[in-house]
């Protein structure tokens, strides 16, 4: 069974295929945006680390026999810095130790530079069906300031190599930076939707705690849109992507029909999904799995232990229902009731503040009957506020 932006059906929860995630932690240099758990190294040895990503892969397949996958994605960091030989040996671990799903969606994280475009073929021979390229902006002035390493005719010809490579591509946009306009961005986003994915990531820039841009922001040398222009750019963004009949899915993410990321699927509809590397996280048969962070700790601690592994802890059905109520309500088509049930252990009504709930509903940013909960268009601009009130 494959993850798709159709409704899920209610499932056993542990039968379900499973989604792997493997962390590449290393960058060429770090964005002043970016909190991920993302590294600059002068040198990487990187056949100790196929190793070890492969041990770990090696002991979690241990703990989930006889499942299935539907995805695997390589995030990061940068995992287009990865040699296409260290991508195969990955896939061909997992499709070693689990079975893969005739139609598994293999995806990798790339940054549009040539030195990594010039892998894509060898990426594409190695199995992976899927890019995501980090293009950010379409405009050289705006990735100077996001500090991107690459810039606009460089993203523009990997574009076109990606496309030439793998069946899936999708790219990523920042908007709602500083100094931006609606009539920038809509032309900006009126060109990118002209390139041909079926898949984009559109995310509004946020400051992040411990990053070069929160920094800048405190002291006021970095000043955010106000509340009302962020509102207008996250509207705007979703009719232009709608017109183009690439709608939004999620809040952040937009596809054709069937385009949909099924690996962040499996996130967002509360399936279980494996995390191998440097500060993955995993949810497996009710067990919430943490890593080391650091790149140097967890590769040690694989090599003492065949994991790096900091804690593996059971989640009660209370736990488990928020975390689902979290992800699910990222999703346009809300939260099924009964998969929500079947993947937690609790009935969706019993995770949610009912008199808050109501209040919602009358408020016009929560739509919620016996078979599903889910935002309005009023309401997905303010998830966030809608989650403070409901969870």
């Amino acid at each position: 069974m494959l993850l798709t932006a159709a409704r899920p059906n209610a499932v056993s929860t542990f039968n379900d295929p499973l989604a792997v995630y493997v962390h590449w932690p290393f960058c060429v240099s770090k964005c002043p945006y970016c909190d991920f758990n993302s590294h600059v190294r002068a040198a990487i040895d990187e056949a100790a680390w196929r190793d070890a990503l492969l041990a770990e892969l090696a002991f979690e397949a241990a703990r989930t026999p006889g499942r299935t996958v539907c995805s695997i994605f390589f995030g990061g960091g940068t995992p287009s810095l990865m040699a296409p030989s260290t991508v195969a040996a990955v896939i061909d671990a997992v499709s070693g130790h689990w079975r893969l799903t005739d139609e598994c969606e293999i995806t990798l994280e790339a940054n549009p530079s040539s030195v990594e475009a010039a892998r894509f073929a060898g990426f594409a021979a190695a199995g992976v069906n899927r890019v995501s390229l980090g293009l950010q902006a379409l405009d050289d002035a705006a990735l100077r300031a996001l500090g991107r390493p690459h810039d606009l005719a460089e993203g523009l010809a990997a574009l076109d190599i990606a496309q030439a490579n793998f069946p899936r591509v999708s790219f990523d946009l920042i908007y709602d930076r500083p100094g931006q306009s609606l009539a920038a961005w809509s032309a900006e986003l009126t060109r990118a939707l002209t390139f041909g994915t079926d898949h984009l990531s559109l995310y509004g820039l946020t400051i992040e705690p411990g990053t070069r841009f929160a920094t800048l922001h405190a002291r006021g040398d970095l000043v955010m849109s106000g509340e009302d222009l962020s509102a207008d750019l996250f509207a705007l963004t979703a009719s232009l992507t709608a017109a183009a009949g690439i709608p939004a899915y999620e809040v952040s993410n937009h596809a054709r029909a069937g385009a949909a990321s099924r690996h962040n699927l499996a996130y967002w509809t509360y399936a279980d999904y494996i995390g191998v590397g440097p500060g993955a996280h995993g949810r497996r048969a009710g067990e919430a799995t943490v890593r080391h962070r650091k790149p140097e700790n967890w590769i040690a601690a694989v090599a003492a232990h065949g994991h790096g592994l900091v804690s593996t802890a059971a989640l009660d059905p209370a736990t488990r229902g928020r975390e689902a109520l979290m992800m699910g309500l990222r999703l346009t088509i809300g939260i099924d009731a009964a998969t929500f049930a079947e993947r937690t252990g609790q009935a969706l009504t019993d995770a949610v503040n009912p008199v808050h709930l109501a209040r919602l509903v009358d408020l016009g940013f929560v739509m919620h009957d016996d078979a599903d909960l889910r935002l309005t268009a009023r309401g997905r601009p303010v998830l966030n506020a809608v989650l403070a009130e409901l969870v």
